[in-house]
């Protein structure tokens, strides 16, 4: 098999195509490289199986060309993190939403099986007990660019589904937690490496609000197993999977996690929201997922610990 993947030199996309080479497969790495970085796919320089492709989704003779060249897509590719979507809301949107019409029209052109991430802040404010793929979403305003991720998401998903069940491409939407590992950054508002980060260098952990609001991590081998085995199982097409942690962790509690594992002399420091974003700054007060479709159909099963993720992108940081 070859593989397109958006956002190749991504955190995630990075691993993903790991994960391919390892079994045999080729893949194509497009990415322009705003949040990716060339040191996440520097060991796979000398791979003949691996091909980097510089260059936007929002490049629609690009897409076209690179996705008529392989049989399955990974759509990763989009503007991430809080930082980025509250400091360019509009660029943000561009990227989430036309480039993914792009990539979703090209796919359908070439009919190209396609998987396209999304998030669970599909779901906004619903705090429920565990989050299922139907639950209803619970969003604030519109003008508020916090939730303009969220939105964008949506459109995908809807994209995405449509050209299914109209269309008849095979397109699998997956919607990701808190995925944390190895090679992501805390640049982008991440929380996991930004606490490991400050914690190494003893400054003071900033948290963001008063830090009750609660988050399940999952580590990326563990989504990058679940992401394959979903965007290749026939019974995924048309559907929508969540894909995330199953520890839930006060954001408070997981910067004194990352104290000690570290070993840090760092103190916690809250930060206000609308100092560390904007003016009226909304955020989820809880996110936990229910992973019951995806371990009914792959046998999905987060196998590390919120220990060992940290300890994970502890010894990464390291390095």
């Amino acid at each position: 098999m070859r593989a397109l993947i958006t956002g190749g030199a991504g955190f995630i996309g990075s691993h993903v195509a790991d994960c391919l080479l390892e079994r045999g497969d080729q893949v194509v790495l497009l990415d322009d490289l705003s949040t990716g970085r060339l040191s996440n796919i520097e060991h796979l320089e000398d791979n003949q199986d691996a091909e980097f492709v510089l260059g936007s989704i929002l490049n629609a003779d690009l897409v076209d060309h690179v996705v008529s060249r392989v049989d399955v897509v990974y759509h990763l590719a989009a503007a991430v993190g809080v930082n980025l979507i509250v400091e360019k809301p509009l660029e943000s949107l561009m990227t989430n939403i036309r480039g993914t019409e792009t990539v979703v029209e090209k796919a359908h052109k070439y009919g190209k099986r396609t998987l396209v991430t999304s998030t669970s802040e599909i779901y906004g404010k619903n705090v429920s007990d565990s989050l299922s793929e139907d639950d209803d979403r619970i969003l604030g305003s519109p003008l508020k660019s916090r939730w303009s991720y969220s939105e964008a998401k949506a459109i995908d998903e809807i994209l995405a589904y449509t050209y299914w069940r109209e269309k008849g491409l095979e397109t699998v939407i997956v919607r990701l937690f808190n995925t944390v590992g190895p090679r992501q950054t805390g640049s982008y508002g991440m929380v996991v490496p930004r606490f490991v980060s400050q914690a190494l260098r003893n400054e003071s952990i900033t948290v963001f609000g008063d830090g009750t609001q609660t988050r399940c991590f999952c580590y990326v081998g563990d989504v990058v197993t679940g992401l394959v085995a979903l965007s290749e199982h026939p019974d995924a097409f048309g559907k929508v999977f969540n894909l995330g942690g199953v520890e839930e962790v006060s954001i408070s509690d997981l910067a004194q996690r990352v104290i000690e594992r570290s070993g840090s002399t760092s103190e916690v420091e809250f930060i206000p929201y609308d100092v560390a974003y904007e003016e009226g700054f909304e955020d989820m007060e809880r996110r936990v997922p229910d992973n019951t479709r995806a371990h009914k159909l792959v046998g999905f099963a987060p196998t590390a610990s919120l220990d060992d993720i940290i300890d994970r992108v502890i010894a990464d940081q390291k390095r």
